[in-house]
C-alpha cells in the first residue's frame, strides 16, 4: 500500500473554482483561463504515489503550485477537486477532529520559515508536537531531547530561539517534527533560507536521518541539485501541472519534454549519474582455474592487456595482465591463480561517477562494479564520457591538443630538436 496517493488534484483560486476545473482538465491555457474568469489553477490534474520510506521530491520555480500541493497533503489547503489517501484512508472524508489527529499522529510539517516561538526554549519548541497531543512533560522532554541529539543539538536545549544560528533554528523545527515519531513528514522549502554551506550540511544530515529512520518525505524545493541530491524520486512541476516523474537519473537521461530538459541543463551530471546507470556486461572474464595459455588467446581475441578473473557465481576474485601471464606460461604454471592480482578500482553500483573519473584514467582495465562480491558489470571511461554528454572525440582532441603544445614548432622540418621522451610519460591531460 502507497504511504500517499494523490488522483487528479485540482486546486483553484478565484471566484468560481469548481468551474474552473473541467476546462482546466481539457486542457484549457492556465493563464487564459485567469485572465478570462479570475480562476487561478494553482494545482492542476496533479496524480501520484509516495511509497513508504521514500524521500519524494516536488521541484520547481515559484508558482508551479509545488507548495499548495503539499499543503493538500494534510488538507491545510481544501482541494478543488480529487482524492488524497493516506495510508489507504481518503483524507477528505475526515472530520475535524480525525484530521487534528492525523497531523498531530501521522503526518509532521517542516515549514522554510522556523516558526519557532521566540519565549520558549529549544527543548519546549521540539517538544511543541507532544505538548499539543498531551503528552506528559516528562515523556515530551525525553522524546524532545531525543529529536535535538539526532539532529545535532545535545546540550542547547536551555537555549532560546535568538541564540541560535539560522542553520540551527531549522534543526530545531526538524527536531520538533521528528519529535512526535510521525511516519510522514512534509517538508515545504526548509532549507532554502540557509546560507549554501549550511544548506548542504543539514541536506547530509536528514540524508543520514532517512537513512536510520525511513520516514516518509515529501520534500519541496525549487533547487535543482537539491533536489537531484535528496530525491529518491522528483516531480517536476510546471504552472500547477506535474510534467514528469522519475529518479533523478531518468530525468538527466529522458527529459519528458523541452521544459524539463532546459531545468536540468545546468546540473551536474557527474554527481547524479550513478555507476548502476551507466555500467556494461564484461566483454570477457576468465577462471582462475584457465591455464596460461587459454587466458593468453583470450587476451589476443578480445585484444585486452588485462582481464578480470572471475570464479563460481560471479565472484571476483582479481585480474591478470598479459606480461604475467606470458610469464607463467614460460615457467609452465598449470593455471593463471599465481598471477592473479588486485590493482584496480571497484565500486558499488551506487556509486557517483564523479567519484570515480579520476580512477577510470588509471588503470587499463574498466572500474569493476561490485554487488556482494559479485561482478555485476565494468564501467569503461568512454562509457562515462558518453553519459555526461562528452563525445569521445573531445578526449582524443584533448590529447592532441597538449602533444602540439610539448612537441616543438619545427620537429617536422627536421630542424629542430626531437622532442624528450619523457613527454611521453606525461599523464594524459584527459585523466584529470
Amino acid at each position: 500500500m502507497s504511504a500517499i496517493k494523490a488522483e487528479h488534484l485540482f486546486k483553484v483560486f478565484g471566484p468560481s473554482p469548481k468551474k474552473a476545473v473541467e476546462p482546466l482538465r481539457n486542457g484549457a491555457d492556465r493563464d487564459d483561463l485567469f485572465r478570462r474568469t479570475g480562476n487561478l489553477g494553482a494545482v492542476v490534474d496533479a496524480t501520484f504515489e509516495v511509497e513508504p520510506g521514500e524521500l519524494f521530491v516536488v521541484m520547481g520555480l515559484s508558482g508551479s503550485g509545488k507548495s499548495t500541493l503539499v499543503r493538500i497533503l494534510n488538507r491545510l489547503h481544501e482541494p478543488t477537486a480529487g482524492r488524497v489517501e493516506i495510508d489507504g484512508t481518503d483524507i477528505g472524508g475526515l472530520d475535524d477532529t480525525e484530521l487534528r489527529q492525523l497531523r498531530a499522529e501521522r503526518i509532521s510539517m517542516v515549514f522554510q520559515s522556523f516558526a519557532l516561538f521566540p519565549h520558549r526554549t529549544v527543548l519546549q519548541n521540539a517538544a511543541y508536537g507532544l505538548e499539543v497531543r498531551k503528552f506528559e512533560r516528562d515523556e515530551r522532554e525525553k522524546k524532545a531531547s531525543e529529536a535535538l541529539e539526532m539532529v545535532g543539538l545535545t546540550g542547547w536545549g536551555h537555549k532560546r530561539p535568538h541564540e541560535l544560528s539560522g542553520g540551527m533554528r531549522q534543526r530545531v523545527g526538524l527536531a520538533r517534527a521528528l519529535a512526535t515519531d510521525a511516519q510522514i513528514m512534509l517538508m515545504d522549502e526548509p532549507f532554502s533560507a540557509l546560507d549554501p554551506l549550511i544548506r548542504r550540511d543539514i541536506q547530509s544530515q536528514l540524508i543520514e536521518l532517512q537513512d536510520a529512520l525511513d520516514k516518509t518525505i515529501i520534500f519541496i524545493t525549487h533547487d535543482l541539485n537539491e533536489a537531484m541530491r535528496l530525491g529518491d524520486r522528483i516531480a517536476v512541476m510546471k504552472d500547477g501541472a506535474i510534467v514528469q516523474t522519475a529518479t533523478p537519473e531518468e530525468i538527466l537521461n529522458k527529459p519528458a519534454d523541452p521544459y524539463v530538459a532546459d531545468f536540468i541543463q545546468d546540473v551536474d551530471r557527474s554527481r547524479v549519474i550513478t555507476a548502476s546507470s551507466v555500467m556494461v556486461e564484461p566483454v570477457h572474464t576468465l577462471s582462475p582455474r584457465h591455464g596460461p595459455r587459454v587466458a593468453m588467446l583470450q587476451l589476443r581475441e578480445h585484444q585486452a592487456s588485462e582481464l578480470y578473473v572471475v570464479d563460481h557465481g560471479r565472484k571476483l576474485v582479481g585480474a591478470v595482465r598479459d606480461t604475467d601471464v606470458a610469464e607463467a606460461s614460460e615457467r609452465g604454471d598449470e593455471t593463471i591463480a599465481p598471477v592473479v592480482h588486485q590493482e584496480y578500482r571497484i565500486a558499488e553500483p551506487g556509486t557517483p561517477i564523479s567519484e570515480l573519473l579520476t580512477t577510470a584514467g588509471e588503470q587499463n582495465l574498466p572500474i569493476a562494479i561490485v554487488e556482494d562480491t559479485k561482478l555485476v558489470g565494468v564501467l569503461p571511461r568512454p562509457q562515462m564520457l558518453s553519459a555526461l554528454g562528452i563525445p569521445a572525440e573531445a578526449e582524443e582532441l584533448a590529447k592532441q591538443n597538449v602533444a602540439e603544445e610539448i612537441a616543438p614548432p619545427d620537429v617536422e622540418s627536421g630542424n629542430g630538436a626531437a622532442p624528450s621522451t619523457d613527454s611521453e610519460s606525461q599523464e594524459d591531460p584527459s585523466h584529470a
